[in-house]
């Protein structure tokens, strides 16, 4: 069985990308396009990791996954920030929200895919 990957991602072009990469990969994925879209689809269905935009409409990917880790069901699972925020301390941002994971964009494909494959341990 194949793992399960929530991509929270407003921007299209970005989720295709990440859903060639990814569904190449072997990954199964779910998309949501805002932080509450994210809370619903963890609700829904729990994604073995979640790869987290930071801006995104209506909330921001830090509350998003503040209040994904303060569900004790999804505590364990990885959040990994994919994100254009890249100013000194957006990582520290991410990390004290949760993640566990930062990765600036625009990304390299082989790297991240690195990444996403070593917190699916």
């Amino acid at each position: 069985m194949s793992k399960c990957i929530l991509v929270v991602e407003d921007q299209e072009d970005n989720r295709r990308i990440l859903r060639d990469l990814l569904g190449n990969a072997g990954f199964e994925l779910i998309e949501a396009e805002s932080g509450e879209d994210a809370l619903a689809a963890v609700s829904a269905k729990r994604p073995d990791l979640i790869l987290m935009d930071i801006q995104l409409p209506v909330m921001d990917g830090y509350e998003a996954a503040r209040r994904i880790k303060s569900n004790p069901d999804m505590k364990s699972v990885p959040i990994i920030a994919v994100t254009s925020y890249a100013l000194a301390g957006d990582e520290a941002k991410a990390l004290a929200a949760g993640c566990i994971a930062y990765v600036s964009k625009p990304f390299s494909p082989r790297a991240l895919l690195a990444k996403v494959r070593e917190h699916l341990v």
